[in-house]
């Protein structure tokens, strides 16, 4: 199977999950866990050409001249990444079915975590950095969804928003540094980056490059000083946890730091920053696990240190000290998956993770004691289980790495008690819980899950056993895969055998069981008795206070600079910019002087000349009249509008002079759909007022006047001069042979700029959204809710067109009848008119944008003649479905080119013989207008009606009429 579907699948779960009933749980699983098993297995049958040394690479062409090609990668390091994403998220799938209640939304559970399964696999596959950095944020952006997915618990809308926050944010320093690694290196291919490991390090841009890639990778895997995220993200269902926070999410982080090993490795400032923090990151988390009495949170903190563990391995230069971080990536993921989920069957079968309440829980759940054991024994790092293999692989880079005296002493000592404390907490999990007295007054009776929901950590556990007594068996060929690309691709020797004889690092394993050993029995019943979650010495340096004071301190900053620099009137914020716009226009001028070009001149003719004098005095009309006659200034400001329309067409630009016309009566009708609501003002309502009033207006006059005077300098002077860089010739010379079309302007929207059209309309369909979501909640002022006065004066009993029926009634159809009868029949004639333009606007004036304008306009008047209930009872237009209608289709004929092998949104045209009508032209390019027609249809109607459904709000208040009289 291709690895572009592999990719796009877990998406497409999503989207389908998404829609199946919330509360079928076991549908919902079984089409989840197909997804996952899709992803697997194809993913499986690729490991022989993966463990030959091969690279599978797939590439679809999408903005190659930006290095934007969607590219596929999959080396062994990525396919074993791969495999855990796959493989753990099936393992989590079948827990949540039995892990969930009834009660919780099923369906948008499952379509979150496929949707997190495709950005992670996003991650891990892509073959381009730029590619890479946006699953990176999507992956931020599902466990945003996930952790919050008990929106009812507060510590849970917290912890997500505190995670999204950390991780979003060193995204963004990601971001930044990609951009400058695929400066230096000429391009943002994985292939050409890991090739150009030299360069890279020579380069003056390298410490930036360092320092904004360490951000993103240590803000992701929770590392020394943005740790304090991960403990607050286990309000998460314990599901998401064992998947985000022990296999996949944190586990990206270190995943960058081995992928990037080849080429920002084996430098000080490497060795410093990324030892340091993984060291600082290993003693901290395993200090705080050792005192932590909620399992889930001295699993987070002991998730934590192992992946300090594993940033310290990275850090320390040594391409064995790689492959053991690569090795204690797999078997961190499966004995801290098992340990989550262990988590979870205890809180799922006793209602509680407090430790000073569970005891003896070993009686009533034997078999989940004993795999949970296990599992505590290999993160403790136990001879004869996987976690004691890389443990000491980790003992022997400690001893062995070359640096100054204090590093080669400090360094063993450090990790000899970071093993230390991780018996303690093991402990701490393993005996505090199943052995003790009888539990008593726990909110559940303790008793085993159900098989299935067991499962999962059975085979977790099985592979640890596995791994720590046949290694070279099991888990060698998969680490040999894994681990050559990471290392550049030769091997250094290593041995996974269990007895390597008597040696340091086997003493240093040794004094960490014991000296845990010890620790734990002299002070298992203090760490219980504690009442205080921090842990000492360092509990009073706590992340998330300094988190939230640093956003109290931000959003205070920015209160204040709203204060003091902004306003709730809109004239002193024109004000402002307009200022700032014409000073920085009259300072260009100064530096580059303004000067007339030497094009010939066109004689002014007097038609065009007298139709600018008519629009320049309609526009000062316009703003002389806007506070008080709003009316008669809408009207002036329409006749500036035509002027325009006129002016295009006079130029040879019919297409701008179309659409302008189409705009302008869209916006002409939103005014008076505006002005309806807002409370008339009156010349002599503050008499005190007027002549600061007065000074004002002819301040405001004079800044107009200057700006608009030097804006049309400012435009004489380029019209005047010739353009030698014009991209306009090529577009002339290419709209035939290339677009297919010879109605430039238009082929220019869907086929040459076709990407920036599809952002422009996505764009649109939110604002569209966005302004109904607000005028949702926005009531009209209760000095504008009356009846117009021409229908006051009508008799209640009286025939007349103006009783307009406020319940939508047969008096209603009688409202305004006269224009209501042309407005309807305009309806299909408009609606021709709008395939007309349609049709032709690749060869020929109009297109998508001035044909949905069009219909729009035809639509809108039926509610403005007939009114909002009358309109609404017989057409259920649904914008929004027109908006996601326009959006698909648009997105739809992009891939289609995909599809057929050709970058994204590229057009073909097909000329079809038709019988008495002869060839039709029809370009791909006409269903991408299609879409824009959709959403300009959908989205205005969605703005205008909104406004439209004010008229609406405004009877039901009770006793508006009342009031007003």
């Amino acid at each position: 199977m291709s690895l572009l579907i592999l990719l796009v699948l877990p998406f497409v779960g999503s989207a389908v999950a998404a829609l199946l009933p919330t509360n079928a749980r076991n549908l919902d699983s079984v089409w989840a866990a197909l997804v996952a098993l899709a992803v697997a297995l194809p993913l499986a049958l690729l490991y022989p050409e993966v463990a030959a040394g091969g690279v599978v690479v797939e590439r679809l062409a999408w903005l190659p001249s930006l290095g934007l090609d969607l590219v596929v990668r999959l080396d062994g390091f990525a396919w074993m990444f791969a495999m855990l994403v796959a493989g753990m998220g099936l393992l989590v799938i079948l827990y949540a079915r039995y892990y969930l209640s009834a009660e919780d939304p099923a369906a948008r559970f499952y379509s979150l975590l496929l949707g997190f399964m495709g950005a992670m696999l996003g991650v891990v596959v892509s073959g381009n950095l730029l590619q890479m950095v946006v699953f990176w944020e999507l992956t931020s952006v599902f466990s945003f969804l996930l952790i919050g997915y008990w929106t009812h618990r507060r510590d849970a809308r917290r912890g997500a928003r505190m995670a999204f926050t950390v991780t979003a944010t060193g995204g963004l320093a990601l971001l930044a540094g990609v951009l400058l690694l695929g400066h230096v290196v000429g391009s943002y291919e994985l292939d050409e980056v890991l090739a150009a490991g030299d360069v890279v390090r020579q380069h003056a841009l390298y410490p930036w490059i360092l320092v904004l890639v360490l951000a993103g990778a240590l803000t992701k895997s929770a590392q020394f000083p943005f740790h304090f995220w991960l403990p607050h993200a286990m309000a998460a269902p314990t599901p998401v946890s064992a998947y985000l926070h022990s296999a996949t999410m944190v586990k990206a982080g270190v995943f960058l730091l081995a992928r990037m090993w080849p080429v920002l490795s084996g430098t000080e400032p490497w060795f410093w920053i990324v030892g340091g923090a993984g060291l600082a990151t290993l003693l901290l988390g395993a200090w705080a696990a050792m005192f932590q009495n909620d399992l889930k949170a001295l699993l987070a903190y002991s998730t934590i240190s192992h992946l300090g563990l594993i940033t310290l391995l990275l850090g320390l230069d040594s391409p064995v000290a790689a492959v053991a971080a690569v090795f204690h990536m797999m078997n961190h993921a499966t004995f801290k998956a098992s340990l989550f989920m262990s988590v979870g069957i205890i809180d799922h079968e006793t209602g509680t993770r407090d430790m000073r309440r569970l005891d003896g829980l070993f009686r009533c759940m034997p078999i989940t004691g004993t795999l949970a054991i296990v599992a505590c024994a290999a993160m403790a790092g136990v001879p004869l289980l996987n976690g004691f293999l890389s443990k000491e692989m980790f003992f022997a880079e400690t001893v062995f790495v070359g640096a100054n005296p204090a590093v080669r002493i400090g360094l063993p000592v450090a990790a000899t008690l970071a093993g230390i404390f991780a018996v303690v907490y093991s402990l701490r999990f393993g005996h505090d819980v199943f052995f003790g007295p009888e539990p008593r007054d726990l909110p559940r009776e303790p008793h085993e899950p159900v098989r299935w929901m067991r499962v999962p950590v059975e085979l977790l556990v099985a592979a640890c056993i596995a791994v720590g007594t046949l290694p070279a068996l099991v888990i060698g060929p998969l680490l040999e895969t894994a681990a050559r690309p990471v290392v550049g691709g030769t091997l250094p020797e290593y041995s996974l055998a269990i007895w390597h004889g008597l040696n340091t690092p086997l003493v240093m394993s040794a004094v960490a069981l014991a000296g845990g050993l010890i620790i734990y029995l002299s002070y298992a019943e203090a760490f219980k008795r504690r009442p205080r979650r921090g842990a000492p010495l360092v509990g009073r340096y706590d992340g998330r206070v300094v988190f939230e004071r640093t956003l109290a301190w931000t959003t205070g900053l920015a209160r204040n600079a709203l204060r003091v620099a902004g306003t709730r009137r809109l004239q002193p914020q024109l004000l402002a910019m307009v200022g700032a716009a014409g000073l920085t226009g009259l300072a260009s001028a100064l530096v580059v002087p303004l000067e007339w070009g030497d094009r010939a001149r066109i004689p002014a003719a007097p038609g065009f000349v007298l139709l600018w004098a008519v629009g320049c005095a309609c526009a000062v009309g316009a703003a002389f009249q806007a506070k008080y006659h709003r009316l008669a200034a809408l009207t002036m400001l329409g006749v500036v509008g035509l002027a325009l329309c006129i002016t295009f067409a006079w130029f040879s630009a019919p297409d701008l002079a179309l659409t302008q016309l189409a705009v302008e009566v869209v916006t002409v009708v939103l005014f008076l759909l505006g002005l309806r609501w807002l409370p008339k003002r009156l010349q002599d309502e503050a008499p005190g007022t007027g002549a600061r009033a007065r000074w004002r207006r002819r301040r405001d006059f004079v800044i107009a006047l200057a700006i608009g005077t030097g804006l049309a300098a400012l435009s004489f002077a380029l019209l005047t001069r010739h353009a030698p860089l014009s991209i306009s010739p090529y577009y002339l010379e290419n709209a035939k042979p290339l677009g297919g079309g010879t109605n430039v302007v238009n082929v220019m929207l869907v086929d040459f700029r076709a990407f920036d059209t599809l952002g422009e309309i996505t764009v649109l369909g939110i604002v569209g959204i966005t302004v109904y979501a607000l005028l949702r909640r926005f009531r009209p002022p209760r000095e504008v809710i009356h009846r117009p006065t021409q229908q006051q004066l009508v008799a209640p009993d009286g025939p007349s067109d103006l009783a307009e029926d406020s319940d939508g009634g047969v008096a209603a159809q009688r409202y305004l009848e006269v224009p209501a009868v042309l407005v309807r029949l305009l309806l299909p004639v408009a609606g021709v008119f709008a395939v007309h333009l349609f049709l032709r606007g690749h060869d020929e004036p109009g297109g998508g944008f001035v044909a949905g304008l069009v219909v729009s306009i035809a639509f809108i008047a039926q509610y403005m003649v007939s009114g909002t209930r009358w309109v609404e009872e017989r057409m259920a237009l649904q914008p929004p479905r027109w908006i996601a209608v326009g959006l698909l289709v648009a997105l739809a004929t992009g891939l289609g080119s995909l599809w057929f092998g050709y970058p994204f949104l590229t057009t073909h045209t097909a000329h079809l013989p038709l019988p008495g009508l002869g060839t039709l032209h029809l370009p791909s390019a006409t269903l991408f207008d299609l879409g824009v027609f959709a959403v300009v249809v959908g989205s205005t109607l969605l703005l205008l009606t909104a406004l439209a459904h004010q008229s609406l709000r405004a009877q039901r208040r009770p006793g508006a009429a009342r009031e007003e009289a």
